[in-house]
């Protein structure tokens, strides 16, 4: 073969070598002539203003306006007093501080489920109670929860930085998953804007665990109970009415059972007679209650003193709780899950029960 011929030949094998390189390299990391990576966002949603603000925590308006532009944001859809957004909190705050100087904007949107949620004081103790350093926009009206289509208490939507939603999860858990979002789309910020990504290891804090069967979570307000009625006592709810309330003989698992004279609320009972009591069966290894108006409950399982091995955060040596502000009182907190007989004792009027809520 004449030199010329083998010249040409091992040419032409370089630059197709050198073009499948080039085809392989585009392909593979889908980056465009700007150097930004390249993904098609022509199906996806740009997330919606936050015009229907009721208030601002940690931050005002115009500040909040400036800190959307060109980040990665993190909205957070959740209410004070739920336990499942209680749960969600530790690991958004750690995210909060770990990547806020990476380009991560954390916004906590407040949509109150309960009325006294709505007041901007309870929500900026419950914000230092928990931590909360980035900014929470107060949605009382809960227009902005419309404007994204919401139904959940928690949720998380992560917008990229150019304002397209990348990512939406319902509720507890996937910790891990949403972190390696949070940091794709750094990575995708700090390339688009000519930065180095860092490469930052996962958050390793522990995530609760729930019990496989436990009692549903059950609301004393007649509105809230609609289609989920686990009000045990044969009087049953009588909206805007002030019923006596007397335990029956027999009692059945999940049900709550009342006694005295209580008011019949929307969104609660509230008690009217002096004394009044909850009987309540429950299979859970976490037990809580969402409640308001000063009182002294005195508590029971299965007729004894709550034993330390399950004894709940608020619950103080005698077994008893002090109600002094409107929250969630952590009554049993075990690490399994238990069937047990809970009794709540009430000694003073006016004290009014949300939910119980389990784990």
């Amino acid at each position: 073969m004449k030199t010329e011929i083998k010249t040409a030949i091992i040419f032409s094998i370089l630059i197709l070598i050198l073009v499948i390189a080039i085809a392989f390299f585009y392909n593979n990391t889908e980056f465009n002539s700007n150097n930004a990576v390249n993904v098609n966002k022509s199906n996806l949603l740009h997330v919606p203003s936050l015009t229907g603000a009721t208030g601002y925590i940690n931050t005002s308006e115009d500040e909040l306006n400036l800190l959307l532009k060109n980040n990665v944001v993190l909205y957070d859809f959740w209410t004070y007093s739920c336990i499942n957004c209680i749960r969600t909190l530790p690991h958004i705050t750690a995210w909060s501080e770990k990547y806020a100087n990476e380009g991560l904007v954390i916004v906590g949107i407040h949509s109150p489920e309960f009325q006294f949620e709505k007041e901007k004081e309870n929500v900026m103790s419950a914000t230092k109670q928990f931590g909360i350093d980035y900014p929470v926009v107060l949605d009382n009206k809960k227009e902005i929860w419309k404007e994204f289509q919401n139904n959940y208490w928690p949720r998380k939507y992560i917008a990229d930085h150019e304002g397209y939603i990348r990512y939406d999860h319902i509720g507890e858990g996937s910790y891990k998953e949403t972190e390696q979002i949070i940091q794709k789309l750094l990575n995708e910020r700090a390339i688009a804007i000519g930065i180095t990504p860092k490469n930052l290891e996962l958050e390793t804090l522990n995530e609760f665990e729930h019990s496989s069967f436990r009692t549903p979570e059950l609301y004393f307000g007649y509105k809230f109970a609609a289609g989920r009625n686990q009000l045990g006592n044969p009087e049953g709810f009588k909206p805007e009415m002030n019923v006596e309330y007397t335990i029956p003989e027999k009692i059945s698992q999940n049900y709550f059972y009342l006694e005295g004279i209580w008011k019949n609320n929307k969104d609660s009972m509230q008690l009217i007679s002096d004394t009044g009591k909850i009987i309540l069966k429950y299979n859970a290894k976490q037990v809580n209650i969402v409640a308001k108006n000063n009182a002294n409950l005195e508590i029971s399982v299965d007729d004894m003193t709550i034993p330390d091995s399950i004894s709940g955060g608020d619950l103080n040596n005698n077994s008893r709780i002090s109600v002094f502000e409107p929250r969630l009182y952590n009554i049993i907190n075990s690490n399994d899950t238990h069937s047990h007989e809970l009794i709540i004792k009430v000694n003073q009027p006016d004290f009014e029960i949300f939910t119980f809520t389990f784990g």
